[in-house]
């Protein structure tokens, strides 16, 4: 570590659970961020801050105006242009001492598989069913920690899923696959904070799963009611009948 990232990073690496370690640990990482919307805008400009080393960051959508009011990573001008190409110029702007691979296309199959192999964390961002089952899918497959996070209207929620744990529960635990009912940002609106603080909060674990501090979301949902402001944590316990992740005895 030079004398530019000490002093870049030195509120992070004077933290007892952090320190040098921790942040050569983050350095070191590559965090796949999949979703540039409202979630991975926050996701990626405090994870770009923190000194992640390489992110990759996969989005198939173009910036439009009704995405300013909560996408904070782009802007008027990058209208029209590809979501991670509009949020590759704001990360870079934020630290352009890390790397960052952007991936334009929906990523599934083996292209899926294949970049969550690469990953040593792995952010949910996206906004339906299909693609969150099929991310759960991959990690379970290459045993990399899920960080899973969502938000609509004034409510949000997330929860980390560590296939590296097998008493760890997936998000098929949490939501079957057949009575998942989708829902949008298009249709049923969104406040633009609930994606800010659902987002930071998927960096803030995503830190802890990279350097070991504190205790993660493993096995607990976080749900937030933004209209009351009130915080609920449900115990999330593995399904050992769970079609994705449960283990033959």
């Amino acid at each position: 570590m030079n004398d530019e990232q000490l002093l870049r990073y030195s509120r992070q690496i004077m933290l007892p659970s952090i320190d040098i370690e921790g942040q050569q640990a983050l350095l070191d990482a590559r965090v796949l961020i999949i979703g540039m919307g409202g979630l991975g805008s926050p996701v990626g400009l405090y994870l770009a801050a923190a000194g992640v080393g390489h992110l990759v960051i996969s989005d198939f959508d173009e910036v439009d105006l009704s995405n300013l009011q909560r996408q904070i990573a782009h802007t008027t001008r990058t209208i029209g242009m590809s979501k991670v190409d509009s949020a590759k110029l704001s990360l870079e702007a934020i630290n352009p001492l890390i790397k960052i691979t952007a991936i334009n296309k929906k990523l599934a199959g083996d292209e899926l598989l294949e970049q969550v192999t690469q990953a040593d964390v792995v952010v949910d961002c996206c906004d339906n069913f299909e693609t969150r089952f099929a991310i759960n899918d991959a990690c379970l497959v290459a045993k990399k920690p899920l960080v899973s996070g969502a938000a609509i209207r004034f409510e949000g929620q997330i929860s980390v899923f560590d296939s590296r744990d097998q008493q760890c529960p997936c998000y098929n635990c949490l939501y079957p696959r057949d009575g998942a009912v989708a829902q949008s940002c298009s249709e049923n609106g969104v406040i633009a904070p609930i994606t800010g603080i659902i987002g930071s909060m998927q960096a803030l674990e995503t830190i802890k799963v990279l350097t070991g501090a504190g205790k993660s979301l493993q096995g607990r949902v976080l749900l937030l009611d933004g209209l009351s402001m009130q915080w609920q944590s449900m115990q999330l316990p593995r399904n050992p009948n769970c079609p994705s992740c449960s283990i033959s005895d």
